[in-house]
């Protein structure tokens, strides 16, 4: 299924979003997969910044990426992790747990993982609007990832796919 048909599905689950895209309810399936392997789950996005609902599975550790021009803001819902940062090699990893929210600045070498047997579950506003998916470089970080590589072309560059 692309990208788009999972973007109509979540459409037509969500019938307030034909009439107003400033209204969208979180989707049962992914819209997408994130260059870092993480599902997401697209929510609204404005002229500022887009946001969106990020999940990974229980016990997995995603890819490491580094963003070349957006910031993210994450808040944690559910489950529990740990995200590792980096920027200029001053390597840092904090624990990730429901009401933490944590700031990722552009430029920043990141990584995360969920911890449990819970999926980890993340909104992130990304500043910017996501521009696509070579937004996210592919990054070494201090853990093996556990989730498949995305095939190339897998996912459109849809605009709002906010990646974690």
């Amino acid at each position: 299924m692309s990208t788009s048909d999972s973007r109509d599905d979540a459409r037509a689950s969500d019938p307030r979003a034909e009439e107003d895209p400033s209204v969208r309810d979180l989707a049962e399936t992914p819209d997408a997969t994130a260059p870092d392997g993480s599902e997401v789950r697209l929510l609204v996005a404005a002229q500022g910044g887009s946001m969106a609902h990020f999940r990974l599975p229980p016990g997995a550790t995603a890819r490491a990426v580094r963003h070349r021009t957006v910031t993210e803001l994450w808040y944690v819902v559910a489950g529990r992790g740990a995200i590792w940062r980096s920027s200029e090699g001053d390597g840092r990893e904090e624990d990730l747990y429901p009401g933490r929210s944590i700031a990722i600045p552009v430029g920043t070498t990141f990584q995360f993982r969920a911890i449990g047997d819970a999926p980890l579950d993340v909104v992130g506003v990304t500043m910017p609007p996501w521009p696509g998916n070579d937004e996210a470089a592919p990054a070494d970080g201090p853990w093996s990832p556990t989730v498949a590589p995305r095939s190339p072309g897998a996912e459109k560059d849809e605009p709002g796919v906010t990646t974690a």
